[in-house]
């Protein structure tokens, strides 16, 4: 039995889609035989990677867009509908994280990690939901956090933006559900990426976040992005309200 054959042909948009865990997963549409639709801020980062994506399928596009700006996320949602001619799974991969002591946060620091995890999770599914509710069918995928499930020294606003989303997973799911539109989650662990080296060059909280981790590494970005595929697919079609923690065994503990 081939798998993930069912992924050709589908209408995908993945936020935050340029570089890391996004790119991976996106990248991994493509190959499949997906056209997808990529997001970010930064043009440059996203020429780059549509440019290795259309040479897995050419009908693989970006678009800037701004997960903080609701008009943004609206508009960037009708424009992939628009351009690929449908939509049949959107990955809520766009994220950021403040690294700073909780008596550092400012407001702004606040703002602007709940509105791109949270807030702009919540309006991009609502406009997908807009086109998916009408043809009874859909998959919306929020790239959480096992943030979402326990705490960390430094991340006060980004645990609460990611306890959010698994809590709009599950409101979601069950709202939807009659609409045949699934929507689960999947939460990391600590990746490594060309964007994390700098973080774990500190060895003391590379050791630290090794030693949390029962398997004894960190994850790679293609373990993030199996699990998505696994909920993209058929093999999912019974699970909606999900959260998969990729965490190597943290939140087992």
């Amino acid at each position: 039995m081939a798998y993930f054959e069912e992924i050709k042909g589908q209408k995908v948009i993945v936020t935050g889609g340029s570089k890391g865990i996004g790119k991976d997963i996106a990248v991994s549409f493509a190959r499949l035989g997906a056209d997808v639709l990529i997001t970010g801020r930064d043009e440059s980062s996203l020429v780059s990677a549509v440019d290795e994506l259309t040479r897995l399928n050419p009908n693989c596009s970006y678009l800037v867009a701004d997960m903080q700006r609701v008009q943004s996320v609206q508009e960037m949602v009708d424009e992939a509908f628009s351009r690929l001619g449908g939509l049949d799974i959107v990955v809520n991969n766009a994220g950021i994280n403040i690294a700073k002591p909780a008596m550092d946060v400012t407001e702004e620091d606040w703002d602007r990690i709940i509105d791109t995890n949270l807030k702009g999770t919540f309006f991009c599914s609502q406009r997908a939901g807009k086109y998916m509710i009408p043809h009874k069918r859909g998959k919306i995928i929020n790239i959480v956090s096992q943030m979402a499930f326990v705490g960390y020294v430094k991340r006060s606003a980004y645990c609460s933006s990611k306890g959010g989303a698994v809590q709009l997973t599950k409101a979601l799911a069950i709202e939807w559900a009659p609409h045949n539109i699934k929507v689960n989650a999947v939460a990391p662990t600590f990746i490594e990426t060309e964007l994390t080296k700098s973080m774990f060059s500190d060895e003391s909280f590379y050791e630290d976040v090794l030693r949390r981790i029962p398997l004894g590494k960190l994850a790679q970005p293609s373990d993030v992005t199996g699990a998505v595929l696994f909920l993209s697919s058929d093999l999912a079609n019974f699970v909606t309200g999900e959260t998969i923690r990729v965490d190597g065994g943290w939140t087992a503990i």
